[in-house]
């Protein structure tokens, strides 16, 4: 089975082919970065806009590097939500529309259910059930994930999103959209003795996280001083580490909770190199295996669509209706198994 695989949900424009037998044929993808970063975040009007123009292109893109052609597509995933409701409308009309065309099934997909499954294109080791922590510019959630389409949210921020707190924190220190690599990068010139920041809600039983505090308490240390470029970057530094020790300990928390012996890490904050190395210590201490995407498939893609559809379509003998809805609000925990 060939399934064509179409992200839109924020400001990526993501098209991919998987096919059943070969793996990942075709991968293109369209980053509205540079449109939104004089605005400091995304214009959702704007990425609508840009979702329309870049999908089509990009389809044509991925039939050539597959090698194939639209009547060669067996079926069509698209992202439903969570997101941007003008893009993810974009994603889905043109999804749903082709299907309708082809005369092929096609089905909604989840959209971080795609992260959560992403790391698993390329890691068949992966089985269920695993703990997952899915860390995004909206969503910090860790989640048992017990089968396919069957996920008990174990804790999630009641507040900022990890990635979105180091985007608001970012701006505030001066540095461009998207903020979560400028800090990366910033905090490697950071003195480590600077400042100490806290761990927020690690003090107390639970699995939730929030980082609103962090973020204030980062604004409020900036404004007290001389605010040149090394107290920036002892700040971008204290934040980061701050911010990824929360979520080790909390990780540490839920496998001895759950007694799991694999965490699956997704999502656009999986890709930060510090916290990759600190969970590297659970492996040691808890006989966990950590498993993460590929680079390419930690952000936003078609790659994920297109695997997590075929996962479903796979169990699903009935074409869906031609109907489609977008949700900008989708609770994970409100997905069903397919087979159900």
């Amino acid at each position: 089975m060939r399934v064509l695989g179409i992200e839109t949900s924020c400001d990526e424009t993501g098209i991919a082919i998987y096919d059943s037998v070969k793996g990942l044929v075709g991968h293109t993808i369209y980053s509205q970065i540079e449109l939104h970063r004089e605005y400091g975040g995304v214009v959702p009007e704007l990425a609508s806009r840009d979702h329309v123009h870049k999908a089509l292109p990009l389809i044509e893109e991925a039939l050539k590097q597959a090698d194939i052609s639209k009547a060669d597509i067996d079926a069509v995933a698209y992202t439903a939500g969570p997101g941007l409701m003008g893009a993810l409308l974009a994603g889905a009309s043109i999804g749903r529309s082709l299907a309708w065309a082809l005369n092929i099934p096609a089905t909604e997909v989840h959209h971080m259910e795609g992260h959560l499954l992403a790391p698993m294109l390329e890691d068949d080791s992966i089985q269920f059930p695993f703990l997952s922590l899915l860390v995004s510019g909206g969503h910090t959630q860790l989640i048992l994930a017990k089968a396919l389409g069957e996920y008990e949210i174990l804790g999630e921020s009641v507040d900022d999103a990890i990635g979105e707190a180091f985007d608001k924190t970012a701006k505030m220190l001066g540095l461009p959209y998207p903020g979560g690599p400028e800090i990366s990068q910033l905090a490697l010139k950071g003195n480590p003795d600077a400042y100490k920041f806290p761990r927020p809600m690690t003090d107390r039983p639970g699995l939730d996280f929030s980082y609103s505090g962090l973020k204030t308490f980062a604004i409020n240390t900036f404004n007290k001083s001389d605010k040149s470029y090394q107290v920036k970057a002892d700040i971008a530094l204290a934040f980061q580490t701050a911010a990824i020790d929360t979520l080790f300990i909390k990780c540490k928390r839920a496998i001895i909770q759950t007694n799991t012996k694999q965490l699956v890490v997704a999502g656009g904050v999986s890709a930060n190199t510090y916290l990759r190395e600190k969970l590297t210590q659970l492996e040691d201490k808890l006989s966990v295996t950590v498993h993460y995407p590929g680079k390419d498939f930690c952000t936003d893609n078609g790659a994920m669509i297109a695997f997590a559809g075929w996962l479903r379509l796979k169990q699903i003998e009935d074409h869906q209706p031609l109907s489609f809805t977008a949700k900008p609000r989708w609770p994970l925990s409100d997905l069903t198994s397919p087979s159900k």
